[in-house]
């Protein structure tokens, strides 16, 4: 098996929104922000090679959105899907499988494509998309707070091409992705998130999604704005990050702007950042 993080651009998001009660006096010295209070983020996936499964986590925000939507978050950065694919030797029509942690616009707004006479169709035409069916139907029908997270384009069209399958929540790992151990769901950030866990050269990995966008996030009080349950959010970050102190496991971050992976330890003051460095690395 092999695996390769891919960048697909960087986006800005509000810096308080992004550390919740956390004061900017604090979060700024791991992110500043600029003028108008946005730092900057990754949009980084993961790709798992695994003898003639080609596993694509989560796909970035894509390209189709309106000159508007791209403005408010200012994407930016020479990377792209594509382009980072190509880069591993490969195309969209080789994955085999796009397993999607969660339905917010900039972790699977790749998934989906617009074309020159503006239709919509699927980024990657041989793949099986990956969702639950709790979160699936928590974002087909949104609540007010999170509805402007989950974009119908990106989402819909998944299910019309019937290439959608769902995960169960209360079992294994599907037999068609073996490279998985285990999946690990939270419900913190949203209904039902999925964080993949796999063994990689000895290593316990973990894609650690919306549950630890950066390492700026590793004490347990830095909780995003955005998570619709943060207590939720406290404790399970803490049960997933004692489990990775103990075990030694390498977290793959996807949205820290520099840090591709971290792991993390125990301290007198709790769990903190251990040791960064880049997945080629390992």
């Amino acid at each position: 098996m092999q695996i390769y993080t891919l960048d697909t651009g960087l986006f800005k998001l509000d810096g308080g929104a992004m550390f919740g009660v956390v004061p900017k006096s604090m979060w700024q010295k791991l992110n500043p922000a600029d003028d108008n209070n946005m730092c900057t983020w990754a949009m980084r996936c993961l790709l798992v090679e695994d003898g003639n499964r080609l596993v694509l986590i989560d796909n970035g925000i894509g390209d189709k959105q309106d000159q508007k939507f791209r403005g408010h978050f200012y994407l930016h950065g020479d990377d792209t899907l594509e382009k980072s694919l190509r880069a591993r030797g490969f195309t969209a029509a080789d994955i085999t499988d796009v397993f999607l942690t969660h339905l917010h616009f900039d972790h699977c707004g790749g998934s989906v494509v617009r074309t020159p006479d503006d239709k919509l169709q699927l980024a990657f035409p041989n793949a099986t998309y990956w969702s639950n069916q709790a979160h699936w139907d928590w974002a087909v029908t949104p609540n007010p707070r999170e509805k402007a997270s989950f974009l119908k384009e990106n989402i819909l069209p998944i299910q019309e091409s019937g290439h959608l399958q769902f995960v169960g929540t209360g079992a294994g790992v599907p037999d068609a992705l073996p490279s998985f151990q285990e999946i690990i769901f939270a419900d913190g950030h949203t209904e039902k998130m999925m964080l993949p866990k796999f063994t990689y050269k000895d290593r316990t990995v973990v894609f650690m999604a919306d549950l630890l966008p950066s390492t700026g996030h590793v004490p347990l009080p830095y909780v995003m704005a955005y998570d619709m349950r943060p207590l939720v959010t406290m404790t399970e970050k803490e049960q997933v990050l004692r489990r990775a102190a103990d075990e030694n496991w390498v977290l793959v971050l996807e949205h820290d702007p520099s840090v591709e992976c971290c792991t993390v330890q125990h301290t007198d003051k709790g769990i903190r950042l251990a040791e960064t460095f880049r997945l080629d690395e390992l």
